[in-house]
């Protein structure tokens, strides 16, 4: 029988052992977790398993202080659509990647360059899906993340009008075929079995339409990224954050370095 632990002494447990196809019943112990700095974790307790959300930080502290290049984001809340349009992921609607930055930190040093944030207070932001530390605070959830993790500034409620920022391109997905390449999938395989939405191949083609001001060399200066908006490319199939816009047109933030070419 195989113990485990997860998040240090968060939880602990011991994982099943299984006799044939019966399992013998799992423990799990959790104990009190009151953290340092007025920050505990919320628990709840499902038929013996204890699940951990968000870190809750106490009332008493009445703000959150971002150090070097973090910011912290509060989360848009989870809705099929914006107001002005359609703007949360695609794949699931239970998982935002937009919120607004309501604190910044004080930057970053790259050599001798001290590098402000590119980011204010009060702008709506979209961020990669899994970065980032969940924080509950003033009865809101919120996200910790590096600046580096932000895809881009909202410009309006628009996927469409996304600001990229660092080396994020925006790109606009086709949805047709080229002599080398199908864009969409077929809904049944050559055997005759239907594929499932996540099992479909994903358009691989599409046309850039803003770039981000590029990455900070060692000196902390920028370096203007190669690719144009304008430009036909081809880039990698399962990299970046894909949205649909209020027109339905499907669009795709990723990093220069899955581009993989131009097409001309």
């Amino acid at each position: 029988m195989a113990a485990f632990q997860l998040s240090g002494s968060v939880v602990t447990g011991k994982v099943p052992s299984f006799n044939g196809l019966r399992a013998s019943k799992p423990t799990f112990a959790a104990p009190s977790l009151v953290g340092a700095f007025g920050l505990g974790i919320v628990q709840r307790s499902y038929r013996g398993f204890v699940v951990k959300a968000a870190t809750v930080v106490s009332p008493k502290y009445t703000s959150v202080k971002p150090l070097g290049d973090r910011v912290l984001i509060k989360i848009k809340t989870s809705e099929e659509k914006t107001q002005g349009g359609i703007l949360l992921p695609t794949t699931a609607q239970t998982k935002p990647q937009a919120g607004e930055v309501v604190a910044i930190g004080e930057g970053k040093t790259i050599g001798k360059t001290k590098v402000d944030s590119s980011l204010e207070t009060g702008k709506q932001v979209v961020y990669s899906k899994y970065a980032g530390t969940e924080l509950e605070y003033n009865g809101a959830n919120h996200l910790i993340l590096k600046e580096e993790d932000v895809v881009g500034v909202l410009e309006t409620e628009d996927v469409k009008d996304l600001k990229p920022l660092n080396d994020r391109v925006l790109i606009r997905c086709h949805h047709i075929h080229f002599e080398f390449q199908v864009a969409e999938a077929e809904q049944k395989t050559a055997g005759g079995l239907l594929l499932t939405e996540a099992a479909k191949e994903k358009p691989s083609i599409g046309t850039v339409v803003a770039v981000g001001p590029g990455t900070l060399d060692e000196e902390g200066n920028r370096k203007p990224l190669t690719i144009a908006a304008g430009s036909t490319v081809l880039y990698s199939k399962y990299a970046g954050n894909e949205f649909k816009s209020a027109d339905g047109s499907d669009y795709i933030a990723l990093r220069a370095s899955d581009v993989m070419a131009v097409l001309s």
